[in-house]
């Protein structure tokens, strides 16, 4: 039997607010790949924790609840799905009060364990443009591109604030640059998955870039690989 071709696997990782979201969508867009949102994937495992009203610090039973989830990600008359055991929960997982929780979910080893299995069968099934905080390093370390994308965390909090503000969101620039500080420092300091530069990772400040001129910028390495 012939060997089927290998996916491409892009990974990119970046604190909150440094765009990876959005360039990571228009990316796949033009390479035609799935564009694999990890950080969804916890927030719907959040969800789910506190619609069952499972204990945030109970880490035993936030693995439980993980080995008995699926979650998986996809399009849908070109809007993306986030599939909670087959419930589309994409529009219910951006909330200020659920983002504050992901980090309960997101700090547990036997947690990851199960999202970064979830999220290399994804890639591996159909290639994928996959973005979050330690793709390049733990889930696709072998990721066929990997980039790093930063940003002031000044800029990168006036970007949630109005992405917040647009979503009617009643919260404050002030709370959500304390918030960036948080998460940042919550990132970069867990004991799994923590957010840093691989090594072999493109790294590309965003601060005083638009989001297509990200997205040139990390075509154009593409292009020269």
């Amino acid at each position: 039997m012939a060997r089927q071709p290998k996916k491409t696997v892009i990974a990119i990782d970046g604190p909150a607010g440094s765009g990876k979201s959005t360039v990571s969508k228009l990316i796949a867009k033009r390479l035609g790949l799935l564009y694999i949102d990890t950080g969804a994937m916890y927030r719907a495992l959040t969800l789910k924790a506190i619609r069952l009203g499972v204990d945030l610090e109970d880490e035993g039973g936030l693995v439980e609840l993980a080995r008995s989830t699926d979650v998986e990600l996809g399009y849908k008359y070109g809007k993306q799905v986030v599939l909670l055991d087959g419930e589309d929960v994409a529009g219910l997982i951006r909330t200020a009060d659920l983002t504050n929780k992901v980090k309960y979910i997101a700090r547990v080893p036997g947690v990851r364990h199960e999202m970064v299995r979830m999220q290399r069968r994804m890639g591996e099934k159909s290639g994928a443009v996959m973005e979050g905080r330690d793709i390049t390093t733990v889930v696709f370390p072998d990721a066929d591109y990997k980039f790093y994308l930063d940003a002031d965390p000044e800029e990168r909090a006036h970007r949630r604030f109005k992405e917040l503000k647009e979503s009617g969101s009643p919260i404050t620039l002030e709370e959500i640059n304390k918030d960036v500080i948080a998460r940042d420092e919550s990132d970069m300091k867990r004991s799994v998955g923590a957010l840093k530069v691989a090594d072999d990772a493109i790294v590309i400040d965003t601060t005083d870039l638009s989001v297509d001129g990200v997205v040139d910028e990390i075509m154009n390495k593409i292009s020269q690989v």
